[in-house]
């Protein structure tokens, strides 16, 4: 259903509010120790290298937040790249950030979940990532990302609420993101950019190994002040140190966590390790230790020490023979391509030694997982990926506040709907906002769909014509409740919108006395409500035949034709704009006329009704009119200085207006007149604008023009 919604809401709506929830949602998934503990599959829990470098054993957290990151991913699929390097990584960044005391901050669960999922998103946001991305954001990776992580995870004063357990997990999965990332940009950038993430890690094995044997001293120095003793370390530095975390500490930063880091390091390094980790050596002993205390039968483990593996830098911890493996340490073509080694499908190393089942889960385990293992996958490239002016428009709307209530028009040209032959006079659209409705003097009404695609100077097809008129089209409308098109020449055409089938014709009963304006009644109410030119209102009910209601409005007088007809949300008011501005309210109801009055000048072009009993109607005297229902002055009143508004819409409590002089205006229903207008310019909106429509829900506009054609601006 996710899936559906983000790719029905459109790429503004999708981010606002189905990937900010997902982003929120998985953070949700590793809350609380239960969350955090390494799934078994057997009886007994295997050593923490088990696995893939850059895919270690998953946690319960992991298997939880498995449908949140597809969906986070379909959004990705969807739109395109921007998604991963605009919206997610900068999230992942707000959940990294350290906190904003500066001194030790204590963890809570929810901060500790942020970290474990803001690692596994970005594991899976690297994956996809072209090259050249990666190359732009790696220097953010690692000082938005990495360094944030590691300070919390190398802290000596800051504690995990799950204790050691959190602290491993999060261990495991920032070595998988690291080896990861060395192993998609090759050696020689990692020591460009990364040596300062990876020093920081092997750091703790020797701040660790210093504090063992300074113990003592922890014990009576600056107990008694309530600080946190300073402990100066051979690198010259005076660090504070919680001892009542050291116990935490050395639970995770063990004898096999230290085989488990240097491993994979100084076989995807090589001989770079030397250079940018100051303390290899005594990490790359720990791991002896950890090797021999874990093959105690094997004459000289050390022989086999990983300082420096036989095979080169490629030699692989799985041990090598893995089909589905690739043996590249980089995938940029750039990098290391003359001593890159290709190891053969069918190869087997001679001798893993007792690496071998430590660290070596091969063969169908792994093909399983091919899926999830890849360590580039392409971004598939979709109709709807995001690039110049819907780019530009997203990016915009994803940092604007969403309390804003106000309607801006930036004049982004979005798509174009050339088809029809003749001016546009009205366009709807539906309430779903994923398709329009447009009807034209060309005497046809077209179903358009509102999926973004291109860059901004695409045009659109029609999926539907319906070309059953014989005179031109001037409304055109959508019954709710049945899922019917409502549309009118001067007869009513009722026709279903996905087989462009006529469902029932309603002919004027006098040809003389032709309908001039209609309205469809809103959901739950099935009815249509027409005025011919004899000023009578009758109602149909588009289920059964015949009429249901007949109303004479002009009572003696004559104010015209009906030029504009307009119910209100509920249903329970009908209003109808006269072409001497005249307006008569009508209760739907009883019938009875609730209210008639001069309103306007001039005649009325269109009325729209808002909730809580507001009419808004504009008239050809240049004027637009708030009034409330049963009051006598009108509340606001604008005047238009050149033209008269012809076609207006609502967003909220503002009305946005529209002039033949291809002049947009956004005016407020609440405050006093105030009233910002901008003039289409002639490359986003060629010939005279003739309609108006909002999108609420997309903040987007249509407009249609006398040339045929309709645009869509942001």
């Amino acid at each position: 259903m996710v899936r559906w919604l983000s790719a029905k809401l459109g790429p503004t709506v999708a981010s606002r509010h189905v990937a900010r929830n997902l982003l929120r949602l998985l953070t949700s998934c590793y809350v609380g120790p239960t969350r955090q503990q390494f799934t078994v599959s057997s009886g007994e829990s295997p050593p923490l290298s088990v696995g893939n470098i850059y895919q270690r054993r998953p946690v319960l957290g992991d298997i939880v937040s498995g449908p949140v990151l597809s969906c986070l991913l379909h959004v990705a699929h969807l739109y395109g790249e921007p998604v991963l390097t605009y919206q997610y990584l900068p999230y992942i960044s707000y959940l990294v950030a350290p906190g904003s005391t500066s001194g030790p901050s204590r963890l809570n669960s929810r901060k500790e979940a942020g970290l474990l999922a803001a690692v596994t998103l970005t594991q899976k946001i690297i994956v996809y990532l072209s090259d050249t991305t990666l190359m732009d954001i790696l220097p953010r990776i690692s000082h938005e990302v990495l360094l944030p992580v590691l300070s919390f995870l190398t802290s000596l004063v800051t504690g995990f609420p799950s204790g050691a357990q959190a602290r491993t997990v999060l261990c495991m999965k920032t070595i998988s993101l690291i080896a990861l990332i060395c192993l998609r940009i090759g050696q020689e950038m990692v020591q460009q950019h990364l040596s300062e993430p990876v020093a920081t890690f092997f750091q703790i094995f020797s701040q660790l190994h210093e504090l063992r044997h300074q113990d003592l001293k922890l014990e009576s120095a600056g107990r008694s002040e309530g600080q946190l003793p300073k402990v100066a370390f051979s690198d010259g530095q005076l660090r504070p140190v919680d001892p009542t975390l050291l116990d935490e500490l050395q639970k995770v930063f063990t004898l096999e966590m230290a085989y488990t880091i240097y491993v994979p390091f100084s076989c995807l390094l090589g001989d770079i390790i030397r250079k940018i980790v100051p303390n290899h050596e005594l990490v790359g002993e720990l791991a002896g230790l950890y090797l021999e205390s874990m093959s105690p039968s094997h004459p000289s483990p050390a022989s086999v020490e990983p300082t420096a593996p036989s095979t080169g830098p490629e030699w692989d911890p799985q041990g090598g023979g893995c089909p589905q493996d690739d043996g590249h340490s980089g995938t940029f073509g750039s990098v290391l391509v003359g001593n890159r080694i290709q190891i053969p499908d069918d190869s087997q190393p001679e001798s893993p030694g007792p690496l071998g089942p430590i660290s070596g889960v091969c063969g169908g385990d792994l093909g399983s997982q091919r899926e999830d293992n890849a360590l580039k996958r392409k971004l598939p490239r979709s109709a709807h990926g995001l690039s110049g002016n819907w780019l530009a428009h997203w990016q915009y709307e994803i940092g604007v506040n969403q309390q804003d209530a106000h309607f801006h028009f930036h004049q982004i040209r979005l798509q174009s709907f050339p088809g029809h032959s003749g001016a546009i006079k009205c366009v709807v659209p539906l309430s779903s906002e994923d398709f329009f409705l447009s009807g034209s003097k060309d005497r046809t009404v077209r179903l358009w769909p509102l999926y973004n695609s291109g860059d901004g100077t695409s045009e659109t097809a029609s999926r539907l014509v319906y070309a059953q008129h014989r005179k031109s089209v001037f409304f055109v409308g959508q019954l709710e409740a049945p899922q019917c098109v409502v549309s009118c020449d001067g007869a009513v055409h009722v026709w279903d919108p996905f087989t462009g089938k006529t469902l029932r014709m309603v002919e004027p009963s006098d040809s003389r006395v032709p309908l001039t304006a209609v309205a469809v009644m809103p959901a739950p109410h099935t009815s249509i409500t027409m005025a011919s030119s004899d000023s009578t209102l009758r109602f149909v009910d588009c289920r059964k035949p015949g009429l249901q209601h007949e109303f004479r409005l002009s009572g003696g007088l004559n104010p015209g034709l009906v030029r504009s007809l307009a119910v209100s949300p509920s249903g329970r008011s009908v209003v109808a704009g006269f072409s001497s501005g005249f307006m008569v309210l009508l209760d739907t109801r009883t019938g009875l006329v609730l209210r008639g009055w001069p309103a306007h000048e001039g005649d009325i072009l269109q009325i729209k009704a808002v909730e809580g009993s507001v009419l808004v109607s504009s008239s050809s005297d240049h004027s637009l009119t708030v009034w409330k229902e049963l009051e006598q002055k009108p509340t606001h009143h604008y005047k238009s200085t050149s033209d008269p508004i012809h076609t207006f819409d609502l967003y909220g409590s503002e009305v946005v207006t529209g002039t033949v002089a291809n002049k947009i205006g956004v005016c407020s229903l609440l405050e006093p007149p105030s009233q910002a207008t901008t003039k289409l310019s002639s490359e986003n909106f060629r010939g005279t604008l003739t309609s108006l429509a909002l999108l609420p829900t997309k903040r987007h506009l249509l407009l249609g023009s006398d040339n045929g054609v309709i645009r869509l601006l942001a």
